[in-house]
């Protein structure tokens, strides 16, 4: 096993406020500094870096399995059943650069913010089509496992699912800038691990449920001005009383 590193050793993570060239963001880093700017501060200017976690397999492989599914009515740009259940007048978007737009790692979506000259981007599960409205519907996947049923009015009051609301307004935001004509619709398309079954088989079952989200992107470019403000900080912020990493960090320092 290697010895664990505090510090990042890659220099394009760090931000350089001398440099002239545009410093990339992502969503989940954008994500990140709404929740405590002390500790984004210390991740992208310091280096800090944090403990690594490892991936969430079975979320993932839903995740993948999802994108198959729909890829095989988006190749005949036909419905999915789902969508015609829910009379939805839509179809699977086909565009030839999707697959970048789903990996975040090869780019994902992106654009330059002038103002800030920060590069913000991204990773979308799908986007759909609105055949009606002409306008690029874009689609979450989500995969958990509980009790309670899963409702729209729940769902989205759930404190926990905070992040994911602002995660969505990103995406509309990112390709509104990129010139797509994009629909305030977004939906989660929830798909929840059925516990009522009385014994495994080799096998979990799963009930779908579609959420709908109107977004709000209107917080977007004044949150994206205080983070380059900060940024340019020459010491971080202050601790957030509510952050749990914050905490952590001051508990731990009285031991080393």
């Amino acid at each position: 096993m290697k010895q664990a590193a505090s510090f990042r050793v890659r220099k394009s993570s760090f931000y350089d406020k001398k440099s002239d060239a545009p410093f990339k963001i992502s969503r989940s880093k954008l994500s990140n500094f709404l929740s405590c700017k002390r500790c984004f501060y210390l991740d992208r200017v310091v280096g800090l870096k944090e403990p690594s976690m490892p991936g969430w397999a079975l979320n993932s492989t839903v995740d993948e399995l999802l994108k198959k599914e729909f890829d095989q009515y988006r190749s005949k740009q036909k419905p999915h059943p789902m969508m015609t259940r829910h009379k939805l007048d839509f179809i699977p978007f086909q565009h030839k650069d999707l697959n970048i737009w789903r990996n975040s790692l090869k780019g994902g979506i992106s654009y330059l913010d002038k103002k800030t000259n920060l590069i913000i981007h991204g990773g979308v599960d799908d986007i759909w089509f609105d055949l009606k409205e002409k306008k690029l519907i874009v689609v979450d996947y989500k995969a958990q496992s509980t009790s309670y049923p899963v409702s729209t009015q729940s769902y989205l009051n759930s404190e926990w699912h905070l992040s994911y609301k602002l995660q969505m307004d990103i995406y509309v935001h990112i390709l509104r800038k990129m010139n797509f004509n994009v629909s305030d619709m977004s939906y989660f398309y929830v798909c929840n691990g059925e516990k009522t079954n009385n014994k495994f088989e080799n096998k979990m079952d799963f009930k779908t449920t579609l959420v709908p989200y109107k977004v709000n992107t209107s917080w977007i470019e004044r949150k994206l001005t205080e983070m380059k403000e900060v940024l340019n900080l020459d010491s971080p912020p202050d601790v957030v009383p509510t952050c749990e990493k914050c905490a952590y960090l001051k508990g731990g320092k009285n031991f080393f």
